[in-house]
């Protein structure tokens, strides 16, 4: 076994820190009503992921695992972060996000669904290594914090970084477990990049029909067809 492979203290912490953080910035996503620091605060997730995912590359002595890095940087920490706001700006969105919950509510919910998610996922993986176990139950609170953020917004710009934080939550359970091939992590990047274009133009086309992006707007044409 490589000196890599072996899990000091300070290998543990570190990485265990780096997810959580993840996580505390997941329920940075679900708190704040400002666009801006909402795009902001999804671009210093994506950045810590990166982060999380260069040291488990070392850790793990996997080098395919600092491509992961440097895709989730420079995709999701800086190329898309700067589309968004580019988004924005071209369609002069209001900056303060409309919720279904209030922030009490969607907070007092977001930290049942990590707690549901921890205890899903420890007790099914006891035969697994300590680390494991644990960043697969962050991983998995990051995924379901994304979700409620998707639900619990109504504006389709923030239920798509909603999406995109739930996609985070994916590549950092990918990075936490050793043997993950990089085509599963290269398939997971590609499909996001793609979803994102997808996205792009719903955007433009809700704003030119409704001149808004609330995605209520939607309900409304499906009520006039019935």
């Amino acid at each position: 076994m490589t000196p890599h492979l072996a899990y000091g203290a300070f290998s543990y912490d570190l990485a265990h820190l780096l997810g959580a953080a993840v996580l505390v910035l997941s329920f940075g996503l679900l708190y704040q009503r400002r666009l801006t620091s909402i795009i902001a605060i999804y671009a210093l997730q994506s950045v810590v992921l990166a982060i999380a995912a260069t040291w488990q590359g070392w850790v793990q002595d996997s080098a395919h695992l600092y491509v992961t890095a440097l895709i989730a940087l420079c995709a999701k920490g800086v190329a898309i972060p700067l589309a968004l706001r580019n988004i924005v700006f071209r369609l002069r969105i209001e900056r303060s996000v409309d919720a279904a919950l209030g922030v009490f509510p969607s907070m007092a919910l977001g930290v049942a669904v990590a707690t549901l998610s921890i205890l899903v996922v420890l007790p099914n993986t006891i035969e697994s290594e300590t680390l494991t176990r644990e960043d697969l139950a962050l991983a998995l609170s990051v995924v379901m914090l994304g979700l409620l953020s998707m639900i619990t917004r109504r504006s389709a710009l923030t239920q798509v970084i909603g999406f995109m934080s739930m996609e985070n939550g994916l590549i950092l359970a990918a990075v936490g477990l050793p043997g993950m091939p990089l085509i599963v992590e290269l398939s997971v990047a590609v499909l996001v990049m793609l979803a994102f274009v997808v996205f792009g133009v719903f955007f433009f086309r809700i704003r030119d029909q409704f001149d808004s992006l609330d995605v209520s707007h939607l309900d409304r044409v499906g009520g006039t067809h019935k």
